[in-house]
């Protein structure tokens, strides 16, 4: 059986197929059609089990009802948690999340861009990459909607969402500090984006307030391609060498639960005199015996926060004598101690 067509539905309803496109997408108090007329279209449109189709719709209106969301790895925890969050408040509202990851490559965050561009997504979400700033700028000048978050652009004036990583680093190392632990190492990722820069100089600002002088031999970074027999084999070496450590802090969790398999391995235990805190939450942490402390990131706000500013953008965005507002806005992370 053929499906039904708008044509089919304006005939049943007596009205224009004009009136019928008007109804559907959205339009139709704004084209003051009565109430009798926009239910009546509406019924039939249910009797039918009408489907407009969404290439031809998007073709009309100019929307895709869609939006980019490009991430540095959707594998990550806390990149795959904000990516459902995100994805379930948008849906909510009408829009259905496109997202991939760049692997933190300039060159695919870039293809990314114009992939998204290609399938006229109405706005984008991106975690940026070191490299991306021309696509991002290029973005703004033709007033696409888009927020960035995770890691900060200080050169470009563009909406962001993001968590205050150093006073998150902070707040752990003091904890430790004050617990009465002395050496404590850093293990962080290769990358020297904002986010990552920052949890290194809360780290080695707390230490400096509590007069604790930054030891390099127990700061560690682990390349972000790393196999796992490498990152290991780094940890491993981390611990053999400097058996002085009485606590590591862990700049991401995904090196926090590598942190904890290496420890196991070498019999090392975690006690009084042994902390450990990871930067994300993690199920792991909850789980592990003894629990582990965490810098714990407002997930579920950020996710909010950028679909709010994302819909103000897609709301303003055909209006070109507005002047664009930029959202700045900085979150606070919690520590939580186990």
């Amino acid at each position: 059986m053929k499906p039904a067509s708008i044509k089919d539905i304006a005939s049943k309803a007596n009205v224009s197929i004009t009136t019928v496109s008007f109804i559907l997408n959205g339009k139709a108090e704004q084209m003051r059609i009565s109430k009798a007329v926009i239910e009546k279209v509406n019924t039939i449109i249910k009797e039918f089990d009408f489907k407009p189709n969404q290439v031809a719709r998007s073709l009309r209106t100019g929307n895709t009802q869609t939006i980019g969301l490009i991430v540095e790895d959707i594998s990550n925890p806390f990149f795959a948690s904000i990516a459902r969050k995100i994805e379930d408040k948008a849906y909510k509202r009408g829009y259905k999340i496109s997202y991939s990851s760049t692997e933190n490559d300039p060159v695919k965050a870039k293809e990314l861009v114009e992939m998204f561009k290609s399938r006229q997504v109405d706005a984008y979400i991106i975690a940026p990459v070191p490299g991306i700033e021309a696509e991002i700028k290029q973005l703004l000048t033709e007033r696409i909607p888009l927020v960035i978050f995770d890691r900060n652009l200080p050169d470009i004036d563009v909406n962001y969402v993001v968590v205050d990583n150093f006073n998150g680093t902070y707040i752990a190392t003091k904890h430790l500090i004050d617990s009465g632990k002395k050496n404590i190492a850093f293990v962080t990722v290769d990358l020297h984006v904002d986010q990552i820069n920052n949890r290194f100089l809360g780290y080695e600002k707390a230490l400096q307030d509590n007069g604790i002088k930054f030891n390099k031999d127990i700061y560690t970074e682990i390349p972000f391609d790393s196999t796992d027999d490498n990152t290991n084999a780094q940890l491993m070496l981390l611990f053999e060498k400097n058996p002085e450590i009485d606590a590591v802090l862990f700049s991401t969790n995904y090196l926090a639960i590598k942190g904890l398999l290496v420890l196991k391995t070498i019999n090392k235990e975690i006690n009084d005199d042994f902390s450990i805190v990871a930067y994300d939450d993690h199920d792991v942490f909850k789980l592990h015996t003894p629990p582990i402390s965490v810098v714990d990131q407002p997930i579920e706000e950020m996710a909010e926060k950028i679909i709010d500013v994302l819909l103000n953008e897609l709301a303003s965005a055909n209006n070109t004598l507005t002047k664009r507002e930029v959202s700045k806005i900085i979150l606070q992370p919690k520590f939580i101690k186990r």
